[in-house]
């Protein structure tokens, strides 16, 4: 976890003074339940809610001779309870605190990245109908294609991220379980009411079978989620890093008042904030492979996934969290170059119109074949030698004699190719 890339408000969810206040709850809860079993003293009960508290420093301390963190929490705990700390951790075992409190950390986490989620969505539809009808050039495989309009591509990109937000709102609800069921997960030295009423007020629901940990497909899910929202991310990004060339223009990245682009070019204006995205979007699906491995653990439980998790619940959380928020501000500040998206959709003379007019050939009786080499032969011609690929075609006696001029120049009108731009706006944003 990089302190340059996080956010305080995600990072202090690893942070280990959360992480142990946590553990705190899961035990003093699981103690409040048997209580009521009697099970526990409520004097117990009582005096660990007065003076229970964690020291970090004192617990890695205390953890450099037992070896075992959670021993090491509930000795320093202990040491400032007294001895009603020994009705803590009855009949559970150390995972049922570990996994438990992973699963707060996960949700806590996932509440900030779909805010961060519905910050992009929010800037994304306002930029999308701020730009419903700037007309710009789609291109496939990098080259132009047909006209479309910026509006459109940035629509595109809110439909996906509203996907992704339903991805993580799943990804939340599957990974929100807790397990208080002891050793190799059979309640046999804690009711399973215990669970349930720990559950319940920690937000969570019982894991229906959990061994003696979580079943980790849960937590894989949960990292794949994480996963597709940063592919999402680095797809934006990448369309503004091309729309931000110099040969291109069409839009670029906001360079503040100050902002230097090159120690050694002063003219030099880089997509800096979004090759940060993508560089940050590698980091963030590199946590699946290891997250999908960790679903393979011994019979009812190794610990061969707690180094992983260790690292990769910080690291991928925080790293998105970061990334989510730079997208949102990206899009909110983002230049656009209306005349410039003009000008490269001119730039080929009308090449744009060719598929049109080898429809309306097809439509007046010439064979599909016949129709598109007539119009890739003049196409081909106008991208070498320049010129207007209509002067061109009003030279075709195929093309004047089954369209005639007038019918020909109607071709070549850009509104054909935005006619149902509300329409896809209704569809997406209804």
């Amino acid at each position: 976890m990089i302190p340059r890339y996080a956010r305080a408000e995600m990072a202090q969810i690893w942070e280990p003074e959360n992480r142990y206040k946590i553990w705190l709850e899961i035990e003093t809860l699981a103690a409040e339940a048997m209580a009521e079993q009697g099970i526990v003293p409520k004097s117990a009960v009582e005096a660990i809610r007065a003076r229970g508290k964690v020291d970090p420093a004192r617990v890695d301390e205390i953890e450099k001779t037992t070896k075992h963190d959670v021993i090491a929490f509930l000795t320093n705990v202990a040491e400032h309870v007294g001895e009603e700390a020994r009705f803590l951790h009855q009949g559970m075992t150390s995972s049922d605190v570990l996994d438990t409190c992973l699963s707060v950390q996960l949700v806590q986490a996932a509440d900030l990245l779909i805010a961060g989620v519905d910050k992009v969505l929010a800037a994304l539809k306002r930029r999308a109908i701020e730009h419903k009808h700037t007309i710009c050039i789609g291109r496939s495989h990098g080259i132009h294609a047909e006209p479309t309009t910026f509006g459109v591509k940035l629509l595109g990109h809110y439909a996906e991220f509203r996907r992704n937000r339903a991805r993580l709102v799943n990804a939340r609800i599957e990974v929100a379980t807790c397990a208080i069921s002891g050793a190799v997960g059979t309640f046999a030295n804690v009711d399973p009411k215990v669970e349930a009423y720990v559950a319940a007020k920690l937000g969570l629901t019982p894991e229906p079978v959990s061994t003696q940990v979580i079943p980790r497909d849960r937590h894989a899910a949960y990292f794949s989620a994480l996963a597709v929202v940063a592919s999402g991310i680095e797809r934006l990004a990448t369309e503004i890093r091309h729309l931000q060339r110099t040969e291109v223009r069409e839009a670029e990245e906001y360079f503040s008042p100050g902002q230097k682009g090159s120690s050694a070019m002063p003219h030099k204006r880089n997509p800096v904030l979004t090759e940060n995205l993508t560089g940050l979007a590698r980091l963030v699906r590199s946590a699946v492979v290891p997250a999908l491995e960790n679903v393979t653990l011994w019979h009812e439980r190794d610990i061969s996934h707690s180094s992983v998790e260790r690292g990769i619940g910080p690291d991928a959380t925080v790293h998105l969290d970061f990334a989510l928020n730079r997208l949102a501000r990206v899009v909110e500040e983002l230049v656009v170059y209306p005349e410039r998206m003009k000008a490269n959709l001119d730039s080929l003379g009308g090449l744009v119109f060719s598929q049109r007019v080898m429809l309306e050939l097809t439509q007046a009786g010439i064979s599909r074949e016949a129709a598109y080499e007539i119009v890739q032969k003049n196409a081909m011609a106008t991208w070498r030698e320049g010129g207007q690929f209509l002067d061109r075609l009003k030279q075709e006696n195929a093309v004047i004699d089954s369209l005639g001029s007038k019918k020909l120049e109607s071709l070549f009108d850009m509104g054909y190719h935005t006619k149902h731009v509300e329409t896809i706006f209704a569809r997406v944003l209804a």
